[in-house]
């Protein structure tokens, strides 16, 4: 059995992991931390796990979670970082599910998270943990940077025409919805029902720290430089991300949409957790609340060469912890799929 621990458990991501991986067959959970709710049972807080997960709160000490094979850190953007050193000189395997190792780029980083990092010389070591490109780098990773919920989606929605170089990078658009879930636990004003319910808005407009995420990925996966336009909206319900992308075909493509429909069903026949519909569906974020799948279709409008891909995952799933889940079977040799065939909950 591999003994997992997961340092800062009292947000969504945490309660989605306690979740996920209470019955997750080759798993015990071992620690479980929380400086705040220190020696409080785990079930007290999440009763949703009562009966699966006898265990207390301890503190996020190495001495603690040494017992363990591997560590979750689903802990805000900073958190990781300042305690990753001492991890991975203890030859842990950690799995990041902030932002902290995502980007290449130090000064980036910085830039869009407005602090200094904590341990820049990890950055190279981490593996961007998005298992449908980095597969066999997963496999040999000691330190997986988890992807942000609406970089996987966007990200699996443009590959399999930007790998084959068919797309006009100069203008990609990704028009992104999420559930207030994505926001976090912490208690915010915005986040209010009175405040959001029945609301619609755009936010992060002017510029979101996935977007250099997302392009540093992207332009790796196209060899080319992208011009992408990201805006995300916050809508009244709990969990998903509805994206709809829009780009243009290169004018020598000379693809049908029966083409591109055939180029998303060959990229994905293989990947567990990318479900490509049929051309012209319409994936509804219901279709995917509580599982680890990701579902795709595509689209074109008469005299048009521009190509819409509307995808769609659970932000706290495939966007979070069960990706970080995958990551974890992948890096043991384990059957990817162990922990994660949760058929969606609908309604």
């Amino acid at each position: 059995m591999i003994k997992a621990g997961i340092v800062g458990a009292t947000g969504y991501t945490g309660s989605e992991l306690l979740r996920l991986l209470a019955l997750h067959p080759e798993v015990e959970i071992s620690v479980v931390t929380s400086r705040t709710e220190k020696g409080r049972p785990v079930a007290a807080m999440f009763p949703h796990v009562r009966g699966h997960i006898d265990l207390a709160f301890t503190d996020p000490s190495v001495k603690e979670l040494a017992v363990c094979d591997v560590i979750f850190f689903a802990t805000p953007h900073g958190v990781a970082q300042s305690m990753m050193a001492e991890f991975i000189d203890s030859g842990l395997k950690t799995i990041d599910l902030s932002g902290d190792f995502r980007l290449n780029d130090v000064d980036i980083w910085e830039h869009w998270y407005d602090q200094k990092h904590a341990c820049p010389e990890l950055i190279e070591q981490a593996v961007y943990g998005l298992p449908e490109i980095n597969r066999e780098k997963i496999k040999e990773a000691k330190l997986i940077a988890c992807p942000g919920c609406f970089p996987t989606v966007i990200q699996l929605g443009f590959l399999p025409l930007l790998e084959k170089k068919l797309i006009d990078t100069r203008r990609m658009i990704a028009d992104a919805k999420t559930g207030t879930s994505g926001g976090g636990r912490a208690a915010k004003v915005g986040m209010l029902l009175s405040e959001c319910s029945d609301s619609f808005k755009a936010y992060g407009v002017s510029g979101h720290r996935h977007l250099p995420e997302m392009q540093q990925i992207l332009s790796e996966a196209g060899n080319a430089d992208i011009g992408l336009t990201f805006v995300p909206h916050l809508v009244p319900m709990i969990r998903g991300i509805e994206a709809t992308l829009y780009f243009e075909l290169k004018e020598d493509a000379g693809l049908s949409l029966a083409d591109v429909q055939a180029i998303y069903e060959q990229r994905y026949e293989n990947e567990p957790f990318v479900d490509v519909m049929p051309s012209g569906s319409l994936p509804e974020t219901r279709s995917v609340k509580g599982s680890n799948m990701c579902r795709i279709a595509v689209h074109q409008q008469p005299g048009s060469q521009m190509i819409i891909v509307t995808a769609v995952i659970d932000n706290l799933v495939k966007g979070s912890s069960g990706q970080a889940i995958q990551n974890m079977n992948i890096m043991f040799g384990l059957d990817e799929l162990l922990g994660l065939e949760q058929v969606a909950l609908m309604p």
